[in-house]
């Protein structure tokens, strides 16, 4: 899950995933593509969100997506067009790129939508952004089962 500094949207998804898969059986994990929050909690905001619906994401913290995680993982899902753009310079070569996808994607096909940012928003963001990745979450959740 990646998104511009995996303080808001990304640590969200990661958390929404993580509950809908069985424990061991999937790694999931977050990273941001600018270096702005390296080693910081989720936003506040973000934690409340994610508190309010049973989820507990205050021990996650940003890190940097890398070279490498095209490596560790199938897919590697983005929030945004800048983060899909910021993801693909990372990536070596074609089996990199296609490991790129608007996580939006999998609720509206080839749409790319954008997950909004709710940084400099209200709280009313971060309700908004949990919802459309609840959605998501779900549609990856039930694909990845059933593999």
């Amino acid at each position: 899950m990646v998104c511009l500094g995996n303080i808001c949207r990304s640590p969200l998804a990661e958390g929404i995933l993580k509950s809908k898969l069985p424990s061991g059986g999937f790694h999931v994990d977050s990273a941001g593509t600018a270096s702005y929050h390296i080693g910081a909690s989720p936003d506040r905001r973000s934690i409340e969100v994610a508190k309010k619906h049973g989820l507990d994401i205050s021990k996650l913290r940003g890190r940097q997506l890398v070279v490498s995680d095209f490596d560790k993982f199938d897919y590697i899902y983005v929030m945004d067009a800048s983060n899909y753009q910021n993801a693909l310079k990372l990536a070596r070569n074609e089996d990199d790129r296609k490991k790129a996808k608007y996580i939006l994607n999998e609720v509206y096909p080839n749409q790319n939508f954008d997950v909004p940012d709710p940084y400099y928003g209200g709280d009313e963001g971060f309700q908004n952004v949990y919802n459309m990745l609840e959605e998501a979450c779900e549609k990856i959740a039930n694909d990845l089962r059933s593999l």
